[in-house]
């Protein structure tokens, strides 16, 4: 009998959208973050906000191994206590709520997290950190999200630091990603390391947890690029944590 794969909640958002002959709010999501747990070996479970779990989030990750929070709008300044800019669209706090609650918890549980885009930034807010809301203005330039709505062109080098969990997750020290952004980080939160910038500018495009099983925050989108490693590491480390915690002994 083919042992149990390991089930990872991918966290979204409810938008607007037409299909066949309805135009309704729905649930959406890139088929590509399934598509590639699913190849890694990882049965994937998609949500949607959900307020019950805000105060009782145990209630989902006593269900899954691993989280992804997946790319999206943007994060309303509020959560980290910032004017919202001009630029600043598609917020939903709601989401943010959601998806903030669901990532401190799954850390606290020492659960294997990816934030992927907007991930890495709920990441970096979860634990207090802020983001710059229109990286042109602040760069000078709008190299990371060259095609609105596309991957083409999308391609630009990161560097990772040796021995990093992202350079392990990527396999390699300078990564080529797929990129579509156009917020970043500012100020790290507290306990997050960077451990990836942009050749670009030096823009910091991975984060990492020290002392944690699996927690990583990617700028770029590895569910796009069908050679990046990244997924399959998290699927890894899904199907280690449920060992453990088969093993461990009953509360």
């Amino acid at each position: 009998m083919a042992e149990a794969r390991p089930a990872i909640a991918i966290l979204t958002q409810v938008i607007d959208a037409s299909y066949g002959v309805w135009s309704q709010a729905s649930v959406v999501l890139p088929a590509a973050y399934t598509v590639e747990l699913q190849r890694a070996g990882a049965i994937a479970l998609v949500l949607s906000p959900d307020r019950h779990l805000v105060d009782h989030p145990d209630e989902l990750l006593d269900r899954v191994e691993g989280l992804i929070i997946s790319g999206g709008g943007d994060i309303d300044p509020a959560a980290y206590g910032a004017e919202r800019h001009p630029e600043t669209s598609l917020v939903t706090p709601e989401r943010d709520a959601f998806e903030l609650a669901l990532t401190r918890r799954a850390i606290e549980r020492d659960m294997p997290v990816l934030g992927v885009c907007r991930g890495i930034q709920v990441l970096n807010v979860a634990f207090g950190g802020t983001l710059v809301q229109h990286l042109p203005e602040h760069l000078g330039h709008g190299e990371h999200r060259r095609v609105a709505g596309s991957f083409d062109d999308a391609d630009h080098d990161v560097r990772l630091t040796e021995g990093s969990l992202a350079a392990r997750a990527a396999g390699e020290l300078l990564h080529a990603t797929k990129s579509h952004h156009h917020q970043g980080i500012r100020e790290l939160g507290t306990g997050l390391v960077a451990t990836g910038v942009s050749t670009l500018d030096d823009l910091v495009e991975a984060v990492e947890l020290p002392d944690h099983r699996f927690v990583l925050g990617v700028q770029w989108h590895p569910e796009a690029d069908e050679r990046s490693r990244v997924i399959g590491a998290l699927v890894r480390a899904a199907e280690e944590f449920r060992e453990q915690q088969a093993l461990a002994p009953a509360a």
